[in-house]
């Protein structure tokens, strides 16, 4: 695995995604059957329910890598798809009062809070998406029993 993390700074954003990139394409290529991630949970210590299983993060982890690669869908294009996965009209209820909340939360601060609020927040969850994809690698190679 080789991660570009010389051409800047160690927490400039480009190098944490940069490395979340590099992780998730070694996943990739060492995790050479999916299907056998199914019904794997990723903690040892009891199946919970909130957990997706090994299969559902490594799927997540390669979408979202797609999206940090090549940038995101225009908005639109975003929105409809999001709304195809919906199932039921529960979940559009609590996403739309979860993005009030958040429209009236951004509202009140200025743009810099904001910038520095999401800037932040992204190197966080890019960075705990790094782990897990290492985590994901090493809990199929311990289930082939090649971990190092």
């Amino acid at each position: 695995m080789q991660v570009l993390t010389d051409r800047y700074p160690k927490n400039c954003l480009l190098t944490v995604m940069d490395r979340y990139s590099a992780v998730v394409r070694n996943m990739e290529q060492v995790v050479m059957i999916p299907s056998l991630l199914q019904d794997v949970q990723l903690s040892a210590h009891g199946h919970q329910a909130q957990d997706p299983d090994l299969y559902n993060c490594f799927t997540m982890l390669k979408a979202i890598r797609v999206d940090v690669d090549h940038g995101l869908l225009p908005r639109e294009e975003w929105q409809a798809k999001v709304a195809a996965r919906k199932a039921n009209v529960a979940e559009n209820e609590a996403a739309e009062t979860e993005e009030a909340e958040e429209e009236r939360v951004s509202g009140q601060l200025d743009l810099e809070a904001q910038f520095h609020l999401h800037f932040s927040s992204l190197h966080h969850v890019l960075t705990h998406l790094t782990l897990k994809a290492e985590e994901v690698t090493r809990k199929y190679q311990e289930m082939l029993g090649q971990a190092m």
